[in-house]
């Protein structure tokens, strides 16, 4: 049961304060995460049809 929990209120936090931690990741290290993010999706997605094609 614990395992399940845990998770569910760390992805919980994630999402409530991801504005916050946008803006620390963006003032030390002048990125947008949301871009960094976004190139691994594309990236993870790219490598699923590649796989699913062969």
């Amino acid at each position: 049961m614990l395992k399940f929990i845990i998770p569910a209120i760390i992805v919980f936090l994630i999402v409530l304060f991801w504005e916050k931690i946008n803006e620390e990741i963006y003032k030390r290290l002048n990125i947008k995460i949301n871009y960094i993010i976004l190139l691994i999706l594309s990236v993870i997605l790219a490598i699923i049809f590649i796989l699913l094609y062969y």
